[in-house]
Formats: C-alpha cells, structure tokens, sequence
C-alpha cells in the first residue's frame, strides 16, 4: 500500500534505537496475558467476542503489510454508525460484540 509510504520521517533504525525498549515491554505483557489465558483454571472464554478480537488483532500484527493499525483498530471497533435512540450501555467492552447488533436494531441482525 503505497498510501503508507514514506510517511514518517525517522529510519527504521532511528525507531529501534528510539522505541524497541517500551514495545519490547508491551510484547512482553501481551505474552503474559497470553500465558495467563492459557494457564486459568476455566477456559471459558475462548469463543468471547473480546477474546475472538484480540487473537484476530494479534494475527494482523504479523502482516507483512502496511496499515496494521488500521486494520487492528476496525478488528476493534463496532462497524455500526446508526445514532442509538439512546444509550445502551455506560462503558466500552473494547472489542465489538457481533451478537448485540441484532439487539440494537431492533432484532432483524442487519
């Protein structure tokens, strides 16, 4: 995608130089939470819509191509824009949840 290229204005040496310490950190508790997950007393959980994301999150990561962010952030995001008459919960979950759109549209699942 030639929309990313050229974009930022550091070498990618200049960005492992400057920022490997803190993404090495974030890998790192990723891999945690991962084996955290692994390791729980209940797998209970591994067909939740927030498990689903995160794993499908972390396979676009390892893309060769460009847009990752992009990508990732529409993994995690609610591809509804209709306005809601109101609202429907106080907190975001973080991840979409597929089987509560057919709920908040009145039932017909579009």
């Amino acid at each position: 995608m030639d929309r990313y290229r050229n974009t930022c204005p550091l070498s990618q040496q200049q960005l492992i130089d400057e920022y490997f310490i803190e993404y090495r950190a974030f890998v790192l508790a990723i891999a945690a939470y991962l084996d955290r997950l692994d390791r729980s007393v209940d797998r209970n959980a591994e067909t939740e819509f927030r498990y689903t994301a995160f794993r499908k999150a972390l396979h676009e990561l390892v893309s060769d191509e460009p847009g990752r962010a992009e990508r990732v952030q529409q993994i995690l995001s609610d591809p509804n824009v209709t306005l809601l008459e109101e609202r429907d919960r106080q907190g975001a979950f973080g991840a979409f949840d597929a089987s509560r759109l057919s709920s908040r549209e009145g039932g017909d699942g579009r």
